[in-house]
């Protein structure tokens, strides 16, 4: 592959973006949540059947590292530690992701804070977004809808009462044409991603909120019928920002996610990372009651520069521009 020296990002675009991590990290100082770093490498990979991480050694160690797809591990270990409040902006790593809004390296930033739910932390997401994105003048409430009801708003269906073959059907539907076997939340997942996500976040910032139980990740499950966890995910211009969580503290029920997520990988032929049992011991030695967040700065800059795709957005890009 041919590959210019040039940058990918316009000069103008790369002066916008530092003035946009000065504005996040004034934003933090101001509510007085500390910045941290902690290594990009790592003796677990994610579980999470959806990402697959990036591994690579180093001479004299026998076993492999993993270069973290979040920071989201090791800033739990120091919130069990008493950090309190804290945020961290960095590059994360993630295999096979290339494409218009997809790059294999990419910019996070992650932020925990103790006593929010997920609807408080989602406030404070929406005034970030607000400072970052929009003149004082020009700020957008954002519209609040649960996964239920923008499965049925743009797709047709139960979200939690749809049998496969009905979710099959709104695929088709739709126009998409999918010849691998799916299993019921990977159908969802399709229809979320290609039919409701690009719909979402037109006209103001809409946050998605309630997702099934059986997607929680590592967030809690909420009480009640039908089981949904306490997630949500924010969408600007039909593109997905970021992804948040009232975190899960048990660390006996992360365990049994953990191993639920290798036995698929298992079934799919996937690479199985070992368990990342120092996360698990943080949680067994006490994770406060917090909520924390996930949101991807690049596709921000993306949409405060009008970017076209991911590429634009950064120095130099791995991604076909």
């Amino acid at each position: 592959m041919n590959r210019s020296w040039q940058p990918s990002a316009t000069l103008p675009t790369l002066r916008r973006r530092a003035q946009l991590l000065a504005t996040v990290r004034d934003f933090f100082a101001t509510r007085h949540v500390q910045e941290v770093e902690t290594p990009v490498l790592s003796t677990a990979g994610v579980s999470d059947c959806q990402i697959e991480s990036l591994t690579t050694r180093i001479s004299g160690i026998t076993e492999a590292f993993f270069l973290h797809t979040s920071p989201e591990s090791a800033m739990k270990r120091l919130l069990a530690a008493g950090s309190g409040d804290i945020f961290q902006i960095c590059k994360v790593f993630r295999d096979a992701e290339h494409g218009r809004w997809h790059n294999p390296e990419f910019t996070l930033i992650e932020w925990y804070r103790l006593g929010f739910d997920e609807m408080a932390l989602m406030t404070e997401v929406e005034d970030l977004v607000n400072a970052l994105l929009y003149p004082q003048s020009k700020a957008r409430g954002a519209e609040r809808v649960t996964y239920a009801q923008a499965l049925y708003r743009y797709a047709g269906v139960d979200a939690h009462g749809a049998s496969e073959v009905e979710l099959s059907q709104a695929a088709e539907q739709h126009g998409i044409v999918c010849e691998a076997a799916l299993d019921r939340d990977a159908k969802l997942d399709l229809l979320m991603a290609l039919v409701v996500g690009p719909k979402l976040g037109r006209e103001r910032p809409c946050f998605i909120y309630d997702y099934p139980a059986s997607q929680a990740s590592l967030a809690r499950v909420k009480p009640g019928f039908p089981a949904v966890s306490a997630r949500f995910e924010l969408y600007v211009d039909g593109l997905e920002l970021a992804n948040g969580f009232h975190e899960l503290g048990e660390a006996g029920e992360q365990r049994a996610r953990f191993s639920r997520d290798l036995a698929t990988r298992r079934v799919r032929g996937q690479v199985e990372p070992p368990l990342d049992e120092e996360l698990l011991a943080a949680l067994a030695a006490g994770l406060p009651e917090c909520a924390g967040v996930a949101l991807g700065f690049d596709r921000l800059v993306a949409i405060s520069t009008g970017a076209d795709n991911l590429s634009e957005t950064m120095a130099f890009s791995l991604a076909p521009r």
